[in-house]
């Protein structure tokens, strides 16, 4: 038994007109499907909602929530924005390169590249205060997932252990 893949994250959106109609705009999403009940299906508590989905590539959906009934949404004060992020993949760093570009003409500030050695990322802010990532492979990305496959469990059992940053990958970020 073994899950397949993730059917879609959801998250909170201060309105879903605005969310969709920027993903679409900036990251060219397909908007595929909006539901709005009035009645929580799973808890059946009356509280009206608008769910609407987007096709973040390959079928891989991402949901907002609108949620008007309940005080205005927040983040986990206690975690840092850096940690609370989704990523997208996009094809290379020419792609990076054009969205980077396509973003900042559209007036959103953007911080980046990063080089991570296996991936090359930029970062930015949805309209409802979500980081966003989208991250380009390295031309030597096989080779180096290949070394870092190699010493995952070590580096996971050693931070186990200490909570400090184990050595063994020391070198993707090394060049910085």
């Amino acid at each position: 038994m073994k899950v397949e893949h993730i059917h879609h994250v959801a998250y909170r959106c201060h309105d879903a007109k605005e969310t969709v109609e920027w993903y679409v705009e900036n990251l060219n999403m397909d908007f595929v499907l909006a539901l709005a009940e009035n009645q929580v299906p799973s808890t059946k508590a009356p509280d009206p909602y608008m769910h609407v989905f987007l096709d973040a590539g390959q079928n891989n959906i991402l949901a907002f929530f609108e949620l008007p009934t309940k005080p205005t949404m927040s983040k986990d004060q206690n975690t840092p924005d850096w940690v609370q992020h989704i990523a997208f993949k996009v094809k290379d760093m020419e792609t990076l390169l054009a969205y980077k570009n396509h973003l900042e003409n559209n007036g959103i500030e953007v911080l980046g590249v990063t080089n991570h050695s296996v991936f090359h990322s930029i970062y930015f802010f949805d309209p409802n205060g979500h980081r966003l990532e989208l991250a380009a492979p390295d031309q030597q990305e096989k080779a180096k997932l290949q070394r870092l496959d190699e010493v995952k469990w070590q580096m996971l059992e050693e931070w186990s252990i200490t909570k400090k940053a184990p050595r063994h990958a020391d070198w993707v970020h090394a060049s910085e």
